[in-house]
């Protein structure tokens, strides 16, 4: 999935010469937490923040603190057609809560965590009733489509399958299911050498 398909286009902005007062109300009003900083032809200039400019408005109000000040001048960006999974590691490397989407220097988009949280809740079914068994299955060849074989035998429709990151000799696949009874399920990949650490209806 590409960036362009979840990202806000042409987010809410901001240019240089407004106050930070302006800059504050602006995302108050529009319950935003992310502004992008742009010249009059939506080149991007730098990236506001709701905390960085709470914590320069009284300094604002009392000196020449401007938004040239306040923003971040080389902010991360990423390009609209590239993978979501780019934005998403950005995301979680450098802890940000959003990344301005940027083509040949302009401003085409925003993306938040909060696009990408909802995205992987969306492919993810968490949402929508359904069922989910989660199945051990040591690193061996067929063992995965010996136990996706045994799902469907027995009543199981799987909407996706999702896996445990981490790198060992078994791995935890997580198989969201339309909604049915996982007891039968369960008893039939437990008698086939399948570990179930958990099942929900």
């Amino acid at each position: 999935m590409k960036i362009n398909a979840l990202m806000i286009p042409d987010p809410i902005t901001i240019t240089e010469k407004a106050s930070v007062s302006d800059a504050i109300e602006l995302m108050k009003v529009n319950s935003i937490r992310h502004l992008p900083v742009v010249s009059q032809k939506k080149i991007l200039k730098g990236f506001l923040t709701l905390a960085d400019l709470k914590q320069g408005l009284i300094p604002a109000m009392v000196g020449d603190l401007t938004l040239t000040d306040l923003m971040i001048k080389k902010p991360i960006t990423v390009d609209p057609d590239s993978d979501i999974e780019i934005a998403a590691q950005l995301i979680y490397k450098h802890k940000i809560g959003g990344i301005p989407v940027v083509k040949k220097n302009k401003l085409v988009g925003i993306i938040t965590e909060s696009d990408i949280l909802r995205t992987f809740i969306d492919m993810m079914g968490i949402l929508t009733a359904s069922s989910r068994i989660d199945v051990e299955v040591k690193d061996e060849p067929g063992l995965f489509r010996k136990a996706l074989q045994i799902i469907n035998d027995n009543g199981g429709d799987i909407i996706n399958v999702g896996m445990a990151a981490q790198q060992t000799s078994k791995r935890i696949y997580y198989f969201r299911l339309s909604v049915c009874k996982t007891d039968i399920i369960k008893k039939a990949l437990e008698d086939s050498g399948f570990e179930v650490p958990d099942a929900m209806d």
